[in-house]
């Protein structure tokens, strides 16, 4: 008996999810699932079986607690003295897209591997997108 694995013949579904009143570490560990492939039975851990996803309302994302003034994100210019920090309330302000991007991206894998997967995420501001003509299907989780 041979083992199937997956190659070139994996079918790639788009999906379409609204992010308005979801909780956004709840919501971004579906969405991570579902680039994964996880979703699937022919799921293999170092193929890229996952389909892609489009995330619309963004800003709209809930968060529990005092978050939105206590969660901080990073960055360095790599300069001497460089760091930056924003909070999460000034974060969703300015690029709230980045939230989602931020939180999903860290719960794929690192490598070669999850900057592929990586890419099939689209995220956007407001409930509009250009990707009707792959004709997604609405996920809700």
């Amino acid at each position: 008996m041979k083992t199937y694995m997956p190659g070139s013949d994996i079918e790639r579904k788009w999906y379409v999810v609204d992010a308005e009143g979801q909780t956004l570490g709840r919501l971004s560990s579906e969405i991570a699932k579902v680039l994964r492939g996880k979703n699937k039975p022919i799921f293999t851990p170092h193929a890229d079986c996952g389909d892609y996803v489009i995330v619309v309302n963004a800003e709209k994302v809930a968060v529990s607690g005092r978050k939105l003034d206590q969660k901080i994100y990073y960055h360095h210019s790599g300069y001497v003295g460089g760091l930056k920090e924003t909070t999460l309330r000034e974060m969703l302000q300015k690029h709230p897209e980045r939230v989602l991007e931020h939180s999903i991206r860290g719960m794929l894998p690192k490598g070669p591997l999850g900057r592929k997967m990586y890419r099939k995420l689209f995220v956007y501001v407001g409930s509009e997108h250009k990707h009707a003509a792959q004709k997604p299907e609405v996920l809700t989780f």
